[in-house]
């Protein structure tokens, strides 16, 4: 990497080391990262042209922008149309891909120089929104782990959690030639409960969907241990049919005997290096009443904009999401997205998507897989 861009991976990995147990929710931080969010902006408006040239079409530069809030975010297709990058995309430790769900041809990419900036990211806000409550569980992961994909940041997500946070006991059930072994889970899952050990199962939710359907099949339901939790991400429309998120939650209690407030939905992308979580867990570990808004790490910010205009909403109206994040310091610190959802003191709610959007994501691509495999 060049010397400019050691310096900014410097400030971005000494700003998560210091503010690791803080949410975006801290609103004292916010000159600390309205610094740092202008310093990466300056950088990547320099070195990287396709952004430069979409700023100039906004009307925004470094001279001209003295806010993070003013930063334009710059819309999640054209990782699409250009190569997003202020590093050589050649020289990139990783690329990770979307998944092409409406065109196998043309996928988003978000390269990066280094993952250590991603692993930074991803490491603390897993701990203290998935397991605050230990330092350890059994991982049973439904979706494909790094060693079946290389080019998906889920993959890589869910290979970290288990390197650092897995037992011995942590099992991939999904295989690059096989697919995904449902009976080997639900073999899994019975000696959980003989073992009386809580769980924690990973995976991208339409492949919950497919095991459910399985389960159903096989007339299998399961008690699982005290303290046992379902992770899900990705979204719920998919090719095979679309469930509504009361629906998933009422059979993850029905199968799994997992009650809601042991339930997180993980939101990612893709373009983004950051992930944001339900406060479920966080707040019931807390003693607290379970919370239900979704929150981001202290170097991640949020924006609700006006679908018409691109400007900010008041503070509880519903918009389009644009989320900020001082770890994609080599492609947009700022992102667009087609989802739509408002801000509370609490956090922030996810309504969806806008309406004509294409469906696209993690959950769309293992469902794709998944219906290919039921059809062998």
């Amino acid at each position: 990497m060049r010397d400019q861009s050691k310096q900014i991976v410097n400030d971005v990995l000494g700003y998560i080391q210091s503010y690791s147990d803080r949410d975006s929710l801290s609103t004292e931080l916010d000159p600390e990262f309205n610094k740092l969010a202008l310093n990466i902006f300056r950088f990547q408006y320099e070195r990287n042209s396709p952004y430069k040239l979409y700023c100039q079409r906004c009307r925004k530069s470094p001279l001209t922008v003295k806010r993070w809030q003013d930063i334009p975010p710059i819309p999640f297709q054209l990782f699409k149309e250009a190569a997003l990058a202020c590093e050589p995309v050649d020289e990139a430790e990783a690329i990770f891909m979307t998944s092409g769900s409406t065109n196998k041809e043309k996928r988003g990419c978000n390269y990066h120089a280094t993952l250590e900036v991603w692993d930074a990211s991803m490491v603390p806000p897993f701990k203290h929104y998935v397991i605050p409550d230990r330092d350890q569980m059994t991982i049973y992961v439904l979706s494909p782990a790094e060693n079946v994909n290389q080019n998906s940041s889920l993959s890589r997500y869910l290979s970290i959690a288990i390197k650092h946070f897995g037992t011995k006991d942590s099992v991939l059930f999904f295989d690059k030639e096989a697919g995904f072994d449902m009976a080997g889970l639900a073999a899994a899952l019975r000696r959980s409960e003989a073992k009386d050990e809580p769980v924690l199962l990973m995976g991208a939710t339409f492949a919950y969907v497919h095991f459910l359907d399985y389960c159903r099949e096989q007339e299998l339901t399961f008690k699982l241990p005290k303290d046992s939790r379902v992770f899900d991400t990705g979204g719920l429309k998919g090719q095979a049919r679309e469930v509504t998120a009361d629906e998933l939650y009422g059979w993850f209690k029905e199968f799994f005997g997992v009650e809601r407030e042991l339930c997180l939905n993980m939101y990612g992308m893709t373009e983004l290096s950051s992930q944001l979580y339900d406060r479920t867990i966080e707040t019931r570990a807390r003693k607290e009443q379970p919370c239900f808004y979704k929150i981001g790490p202290a170097w991640t910010r949020l924006q609700v904009l006006s679908p018409d205009t691109l400007t900010p909403v008041q503070f509880g109206d519903t918009g389009l999401l644009a989320h900020y994040d001082l770890a994609n310091w080599n492609s947009a610190v700022g992102i667009l997205t087609e989802d739509i959802g408002y801000q509370t003191v609490d956090g922030f709610v996810l309504l969806g998507r806008t309406k004509g959007s294409e469906a696209r994501g993690c959950s769309i691509a293992i469902d794709e897989m998944l219906v290919a495999q039921t059809r062998r």
